[in-house]
């Protein structure tokens, strides 16, 4: 069993002040016994449209920003997960990243967003690379591993079905789901029936207003809302239990019984 946490907060334009707030809520789900903390996508920056800014503040992922997750992850003996703004070659657009930093200070997993949010008056694409179609990368902690991605790609079902696939059974979901009419209930709906048809947890951290809407949750493999938040800063813990994905997964085999695959499109 392991305890994982969905911290949820606006951070802006202010990098050092995004990584302090992100320190103290890491640190609130430490106190809770939290061995995995999830933050938001764009946790690093964030500023009221995706534009130029966003490839102003970019930094590698050897920069200030990860190093400190690295403090945070070191200090608070959690594998600390946050969207940052990486830079790209040629400078003229950023990675949308999201990197898992062990205790030990190590990037353990990383996953560039593939879908871009060129939707609802949007176009994310305008400066921003899309991620390369990889192999999912994953973690484990106390046995239990874990996959990542970020929050467009949740309207893909396919993008978590490959990391089902690559054997993770917790997903953290990080976002920052833009408000809007019945925005909210898509995420709310996305993120259980991801949950449910690959039978697995789904820990999804959002933005609080102004940016986001809030409401990050952890969902079991039935889809039940384990620890939820409404639209406060703050942490929300559950416990990931290897068992209860067993049982789930036994009563519901939809992963052994498919009989269709993922394949890119060309």
């Amino acid at each position: 069993m392991v305890n994982v946490a969905v911290a949820q907060f606006a951070p802006g334009e202010d990098k050092p002040a995004n990584l302090a707030a992100a320190g103290r809520l890491v640190a609130e789900a430490a106190d809770q016994g939290a061995r995995v903390v999830l933050l938001p996508e764009y946790a690093m920056f964030t500023a009221p449209r995706t534009d130029e800014r966003f490839v102003a503040a970019a930094e590698p992922l050897d920069g200030a920003f990860v190093a400190g997750l690295a403090r945070l992850a070191s200090a608070s003996r959690a594998v600390v997960v946050a969207g940052v703004v990486e830079s790209a070659p040629g400078g003229e657009r950023f990675r949308n990243t999201l990197v898992a930093v062990a205790p030990g200070g190590e990037v353990v997993a990383l996953y560039r967003k593939l879908h871009l949010y060129d939707a609802f008056g949007v176009t994310e694409s305008d400066v921003v690379e899309p991620g390369a179609i990889e192999e999912p990368r994953t973690f484990t902690v106390d046995g239990l591993t874990f996959g990542l991605q970020t929050c467009f790609d949740l309207r893909f079902p396919e993008v978590t079905r490959r990391i089902a696939d690559a054997g993770a059974q917790v997903l953290l979901l990080a976002a920052e789901w833009v408000p809007g009419p019945l925005k909210e209930d898509h995420w709310t709906t996305l993120v259980r029936a991801r949950a449910i048809e690959n039978t697995m947890y789904v820990a999804a951290a959002g933005q609080n207003a102004p940016t986001g809407s809030g409401n990050s949750m952890i969902v079991d493999p039935m889809g039940v809302r384990l620890a939820a938040l409404g639209e406060q800063t703050g942490i929300a813990v559950a416990h990931i239990s290897d068992e209860r994905l067993t049982e789930v997964r036994t009563k519901n085999p939809t992963l052994a019984l498919r009989r269709f695959s993922v394949t890119a499109k060309q």
